[in-house]
């Protein structure tokens, strides 16, 4: 059968090893490397690929064909950290940082997360997705196809229930596919400080109910820190997210080894995240229990920190990492996938193949869309981004800049020359 589609000359074709699982440890470090190769799409899907010439018998007088010669050619980026839908920014507290306030002093000053809560409790549905939109074209232009995208700016039903509705739409309007995690245990809210208990039970009894009912998210994720919520409180929240038929995630080990990375292993956590401080007894248990360490160098680097997550011991720990941006409005405000993964490589001294793996199949995993993205198998999407650079290596190497040419989302051409279309 004819292809609809052939992408063929490519310069170099990056293949990450799918065996229906993430790649763990030293597999991290593997991958099938093409050149001179093809990619045929058939109906959105994959439909073969190969090296050298394009066989005949994919061709017909329909078929389109697009020539990559010296282009490098990845399976779509997956961005499977983010706080995409928020209102306002907190360029307000930048000076701060720079005279060393401290995240969480900044968050028991009232700034912070709290800051943003109020901007997206007075934004309306339709300027908050005016916003995270023009978000999701900044990193669709940027190579991500597949976006994870947290509430948890409202810490009360009303407004969580606007951010989750949001995402909800832009999934079904915007090229990008939209993965929505419920964080409504993002903090706790300023009037109930003093009895976090009401505000849990207000989280298990009503709003993780409330969005499993209503499929408003697939997955539910709490901040597990020091100030914010304990072991033992996350444990609660997240054990109902569980009973509530949504798979779970934890903010884990961010600032303060609090126990975060051995939780998620203890309650088969889809993925833990930042995991800067995580312990070595706790990240040995992720990797006996399969848990995904999702790490966000972008946040160490904007909070000016030097205690990037151990990417290293990890990877020699067989576990498996994916990276993303956790594009947010105060510790993270970048869109730009490639910025991490270069921080990826130059912080964390993972090498190209592990960085490309850990943003494609690892991250397709973490996000359960294992089975239908992030690699070149016959029958998944053809979730497709073409580089204007010689190889994957350069990607990385030169820095700070766009390199995307080309994106392709379930087959259609959404991005040309770095613009979307």
């Amino acid at each position: 059968m004819s292809a609809d589609l052939i992408l063929y000359n490519i310069g170099e074709l990056f293949c990450p090893i799918d065996n229906n699982e993430p790649l763990r440890g030293q597999a991290m470090n593997t991958a099938k490397i093409m050149h001179n190769a093809y990619i045929a799409i058939k109906a959105g899907k994959i439909q073969a690929i190969g090296e050298g010439v394009v066989p005949e018998s994919l061709i017909s007088n329909e078929t389109q064909k697009r020539d990559l010669s010296g282009l490098t050619v990845t399976p779509g980026l997956i961005d499977s950290h983010t706080h995409l839908v928020h209102g306002g920014s907190r360029e307000n507290e930048f000076s701060m940082k720079l005279n060393g306030v401290s995240y969480l002093d900044i968050l028991a000053a009232g700034g912070g997360i709290l800051s943003t809560v109020n901007a997206t409790k007075t934004s309306t549905f339709d300027e908050l997705y005016t916003k995270a939109k023009k978000s999701l074209d900044t990193m669709l232009i940027h190579g991500t196809t597949t976006v994870e995208a947290k509430s948890g700016y409202g810490l009360e039903w009303e407004t969580e229930e606007k951010q989750l509705k949001v995402a909800k739409k832009l999934n079904e309007d915007h090229p990008v596919e939209v993965v929505s995690t419920f964080m409504g245990a993002h903090a706790i809210p300023t009037q109930l400080k003093e009895n976090p208990e009401e505000f849990i039970k207000e989280l298990t009894e009503f709003m993780i109910p409330e969005v499993s009912k209503h499929s408003l998210a697939e997955f539910c994720d709490v901040f597990c820190e020091h100030g914010v919520f304990s072991v033992e409180q996350t444990r609660r929240i997240l054990k109902c997210a569980k009973e509530n038929n949504l798979k779970i995630k934890i903010h884990a080990d961010e600032i303060v080894s609090l126990g975060g990375a051995e939780l998620a292993a203890e309650m088969g956590a889809h993925s833990a995240e930042h995991l800067m401080a995580a312990s070595d007894e706790g990240i040995s248990l992720m990797a006996k229990n399969n848990v995904i360490a999702n790490l966000l160098p972008g946040t160490t680097f904007s909070l000016m920190k030097t205690s990037y997550a151990d990417a290293r011991k990890m990877i020699e720990n067989n576990l498996a990492v994916a990276l993303s941006t956790d594009y947010n409005p105060g510790s993270c405000p970048t869109e730009n996938i490639q910025l991490i993964m270069q921080l990826g490589s130059l912080a964390m001294k993972m090498s190209p193949i592990e960085v490309f793996n850990a943003v494609t199949i690892n991250g397709a995993h973490s996000l359960g869309r294992g089975h239908e993205t992030g690699s070149f198998e016959v029958g998944k999407n053809a979730d497709i981004v073409v580089f204007d650079a010689p190889n994957i290596d350069y990607i990385l190497y030169h820095f700070g800049v766009n390199h995307v040419k080309e994106v392709y989302k379930n087959g259609n051409l959404v991005v040309q020359d770095r613009r979307v279309i």
